[in-house]
C-alpha cells in the first residue's frame, strides 16, 4: 500500500528524529557496565592455574580463574574478592565490602574449607598403614549437620549486602577417577570412591542452600566427568609443586569447566 506523500514525509521525519535522539544518548546510558563481585575460596580465586595477579598475596587471584574470564567476556567491572583458604566466616568478615545495591552480579564458591577438605585429602595421600576413613566420616558428618547453617549465614549476608544482584553459586567437582597414576600419592581406589562420595554430599549441600536462598546453582560435577586426576585430559592437578597447587582446577578446569558452565547458565 502506498502512503500519501504528506504521511510518508511525516514518517521519514519521525524516523530521522528518533535516530538523532538515540545518537545523542551517551554510550554509558545505552549499555551500562555490569558491576560484578566474585566471592569465595581457592576454587574461585584460581589456585591451580600457576599464574596470579596478586603475586605475594595469600589470596592467589588469577587472570585464568573463572571470575576473570567471565568479567572479560561480559566487559564487566570486576571486584575480585575471592581468596585462597577462605571459609564461610572469612567470606562474611572480609569479602563483602564490594557489595552494594548497585551490584548486578555475584558469583561464589565457598564451603570446602569449612569441612577441612584439604586435610582430609592429605591424610588419604599418606602411605599404608595410615588410613583416612575416620577423616572422611567426620567430613561427611560436618557437611550434613553443620555446613548448611554456615552456608545460610554466608548467603544471607550476600543477599543483604547486594539486594538487587543476581547471585550464582558454583559447586565443587569430584577429584578422582579410581586410578592410581602417581606413585607418591597413594590414595587407593576405595579411598578415591569415598572421597568422591563426600564430594557429592558437598555439592548437594551447597546446591540445596543456594536454592533455598533463591540463588542460581551451577553444578560442575558432570562437566568434570572424564577430566579428573589421572584422566587423559586432566582439568584438576594431582600432587603438584608448590603443594598448594595440588587438587585444584588447572587452567583448562577453570576455562572449560567452571567458566563454560557459568557462561551457559547466564
Amino acid at each position: 500500500m502506498a502512503y500519501p506523500r504528506r504521511i510518508s514525509t511525516m514518517v521519514a521525519a519521525i524516523a530521522a528524529a528518533t535516530l538523532t535522539a538515540l545518537a545523542l544518548i551517551p554510550a554509558s546510558a545505552q549499555a551500562e557496565t555490569v558491576e560484578y563481585v566474585a566471592l569465595g575460596d581457592s576454587y574461585a580465586s584460581g589456585v591451580g592455574t600457576r599464574s596470579y595477579i596478586d603475586d605475594g598475596s595469600e589470596c592467589s587471584r588469577s587472570e585464568y580463574a573463572y571470575p576473570s574470564l567471565l568479567a572479560a567476556d561480559l566487559g564487566a567491572d570486576l571486584t575480585f574478592a575471592a581468596c585462597s583458604g577462605a571459609t564461610t566466616a572469612d567470606l562474611t568478615a572480609n569479602q563483602l565490602g564490594g557489595l552494594s545495591p548497585e551490584t548486578d552480579l555475584v558469583t561464589v564458591t565457598i564451603g570446602g574449607n569449612d569441612t577441612g577438605w584439604a586435610a582430609v585429602v592429605q591424610q588419604c595421600a599418606y602411605p599404608y598403614p595410615w588410613t583416612c576413613d575416620a577423616q572422611i566420616d567426620e567430613a561427611e558428618r560436618f557437611i550434613q549437620e553443620d555446613l548448611p547453617d554456615r552456608l545460610d549465614d554466608a548467603y544471607d549476608a550476600i543477599a543483604e549486602a547486594a539486594p538487587n544482584a543476581e547471585v550464582v553459586v558454583l559447586g565443587y567437582p569430584r577429584l578422582f577417577n579410581g586410578e592410581a597414576c602417581n606413585v607418591i600419592v597413594r590414595i587407593s581406589p576405595d579411598e578415591q570412591a569415598q572421597l568422591n562420595d563426600a564430594a557429592d554430599l558437598l555439592a548437594e549441600a551447597v546446591g540445596k542452600a543456594a536454592g533455598d536462598h533463591g540463588f542460581d546453582y551451577v553444578d560442575v560435577r558432570d562437566a568434570f566427568d572424564g577430566h579428573a586426576i589421572c584422566d587423559d585430559a586432566e582439568w584438576l592437578n594431582g600432587l603438584s609443586w608448590p603443594i598448594a597447587e595440588s587438587f585444584h582446577p588447572n587452567r583448562a578446569g577453570q576455562s572449560d569447566g567452571y567458566f563454560a558452565e557459568l557462561a551457559a547458565a547466564l
